[in-house]
């Protein structure tokens, strides 16, 4: 079974978690670490035979489009992280629109190939964005790996179906890889236990999300989606000054990211998103919701 291995691609001092503490208008201020982050990774994959799907956002892209050329000549996907980083919910569609076009450009005049895949900043399609899918289908978009079926003081869509499907949309159908779970029954409540990395994979021992995987793809029969961050494998990037919540959130572990990514490399297979969702459709998925 072929799982969708992704990078969301943006730096550190770009997450929400820092947003309350570092205005988007410093941004230009701050050094970017990114590209070598991204370079040790594309390594890291080369040395495990792995291509995977670099969702990328414009606004690095713009800074930096050799960046985006070398993932993209090393045989990886080129898809779309928007352009500012910016909560869906938050800005409304017509300010989401101008995002995920520009974007859109800016990747795909750097990379000189079609940008098809979009990943929401925080995975910030929820219930109160749902108006997302119409404009990404609208803007080109074929498919999308925003919803989380989870509980989260941020995002998440608790009850949304568990692996890829289609969405009925003004713009046509387009294809949906939510972030994966696994069910699990925990002091006789059912949950939706996430498996699909970032600052989970940076928790959770690694044998136990690997274990899960190979569960979805055994038991279940359906792809699984890991992602992480380039920063995520920087642990000697800076130390903002935050609150505590989101420093734990940012900083936990950060030195042990590297190990696990290589340890979920071995005894699992990955490819890109529109490898798996070829070959999702081939076997007869992705029904509409």
């Amino acid at each position: 079974m072929l799982n969708a291995l992704t990078i969301d691609v943006e730096d550190y001092f770009q997450v929400n978690a820092f947003q309350p503490y570092i205005p988007r208008e410093s941004w230009d201020s701050y050094p970017l670490r990114v590209s070598d982050n991204v370079a040790r990774l594309l390594d890291i994959l080369e040395q495990y035979g792995v291509h995977g799907t670099f969702f990328i956002l414009g606004w690095i892209a713009r800074r930096q489009p050799q960046l985006v050329r070398e993932i993209q000549g090393r045989g990886h996907e080129i898809a779309s992280h928007g352009y500012g980083h910016q909560l869906i919910f938050a800005i409304g569609p017509k300010l989401f629109r101008e995002d995920v076009r520009r974007a859109k450009l800016v990747l795909e005049d750097a990379a000189g190939v079609p940008v098809r895949g979009y990943r929401a900043p925080t995975y910030s399609i929820t219930r109160d964005s749902l108006w997302a899918f119409d404009i990404l289908s609208e803007e080109g978009y074929s498919y999308d790996s925003s919803v989380f079926p989870i509980h989260h003081d941020t995002y998440g869509i608790p009850d949304a179906p568990r692996f890829p499907y289609r969405v009925r949309t003004s713009g046509g159908m387009l294809h949906e890889f939510p972030l994966s779970t696994l069910p699990l029954r925990v002091a006789g409540r059912s949950l939706q236990f996430p498996i699909a990395g970032g600052g989970y994979l940076r928790l959770l021992p690694a044998p136990l999300i690997r274990w899960g995987i190979q569960r979805i793809n055994a038991v279940e029969g359906q792809p699984t989606v890991l992602y992480l961050h380039p920063w995520e494998i920087d642990p000697g990037q800076p130390r903002v000054q935050a609150g505590l919540r989101a420093r734990f959130r940012h900083y936990v572990n950060l030195s042990r990211t590297e190990g696990k990514l290589r340890y979920l490399l071995q005894g699992v297979r990955y490819g890109t998103m529109s490898e798996v969702l070829r070959l999702h459709d081939a076997r007869g998925g992705g029904n509409g919701a």
